[in-house]
């Protein structure tokens, strides 16, 4: 590995190891447990999914990542941070054959941010913090590149793996927390504070999709008042606990349907719903086509990407 390479070089033999390692479309796990890669020739259909806390890299290509009504866009500029638990929908905007998408996702856990976070001595400062929104685009620093870089040579060294890599996450952690919005991820780690609540409440509500949700009763398990806890949770989400909740329960529904060729009746009854009507006009509102033609197209759509 050279450590004076420049930043152009460096992101160039980061997009070789990941054609190296992901050598056609598709999504490829690692040897490293909280590393994937992604390789796409093409512009995705968007896709949801409850995005973990993880750092989002692109080598080549660009994507867009949308949370509520806002969305986010990142390419090998920039670099997606999710600091909790989000319902998100994602899209591969620009990929081609010749110029594939080339891009990794590392996940991370909060317990080693706080550890970080700790021997930078911020821990008090960042109690204080009020809790903002759990995902940002920030500017890819040389630094970060370089251990991202070194991650990834781990691939063509297994045996290193076990031991080397926790070492060369941490580093990549430590310069996101120095970076630009660094108090982002920081704040979903410390104990007690307003973030770390509210990520509380959203693995309950993850967990719990289907069963219906008492608001009080989520925000007192959390210690916060009604209001309070309403406030930090659309911060945080840009939703309120309800429409995070719909939007979990018809994102799990639509993945039932598509993967596992579910009726949609049978679909809404799986994912807490009461009523089959009452999810198709739900479903309508937010994909913009009723249950079945909607998962009818994405079918088409997916039998129309390259293999």
């Amino acid at each position: 590995m050279n450590e004076s390479r420049q930043p152009e070089q460096s992101m160039q033999h980061l997009a070789s190891l990941i054609q190296r390692h992901a050598p056609a479309d598709g999504l490829y796990s690692t040897a490293v447990p909280a590393l994937t890669l992604r390789h796409a020739t093409k512009a995705s259909e968007p896709l949801e999914t409850v995005h973990q806390p993880s750092i989002c890299i692109v080598a080549q290509g660009a994507k867009t990542a949308t949370l509520a009504d806002v969305s986010y866009r990142y390419d090998p500029s920039t670099f997606l941070v999710v600091s909790v638990e989000l319902p998100m929908v994602g899209r591969i905007v620009e990929a081609s054959p010749e110029v594939p998408y080339l891009a990794l996702k590392l996940g991370f856990d909060s317990d080693v941010v706080l550890d970080i976070v700790k021997e930078m001595e911020e821990t008090r400062r960042s109690g204080r913090e009020e809790a903002s929104r759990g995902v940002a685009v920030n500017q890819l620093t040389p630094a970060l590149l370089q251990g991202v870089v070194r991650l990834l040579e781990l691939l063509d060294t297994p045996e290193d793996i076990p031991i080397l890599s926790p070492l060369v996450i941490r580093e990549i952690l430590y310069r996101v927390l120095q970076g630009e919005q660094g108090a982002l991820v920081r704040q979903f780690a410390i104990v007690g504070s307003h973030a770390q609540r509210i990520a509380k409440a959203i693995q309950r509500i993850n967990r719990e999709y289907d069963s219906p949700l008492a608001v009080d009763r989520l925000a007192e398990s959390v210690h916060m008042s009604t209001s309070a806890f309403h406030k930090y949770f659309k911060r945080v989400t840009s939703l309120s606990p309800l429409q995070y909740q719909k939007t979990v329960r018809l994102q799990e529904a639509r993945r039932l349907m598509l993967t596992e060729g579910m009726l949609a009746a049978d679909a809404a009854f799986r994912v807490g719903y009461e009523s089959p009507s009452q999810f198709s006009r739900e479903y309508a509102r937010m994909y913009g086509r009723p249950p079945m033609l909607d998962i009818r197209e994405l079918r088409e759509a997916i039998a129309e990407v390259p293999r």
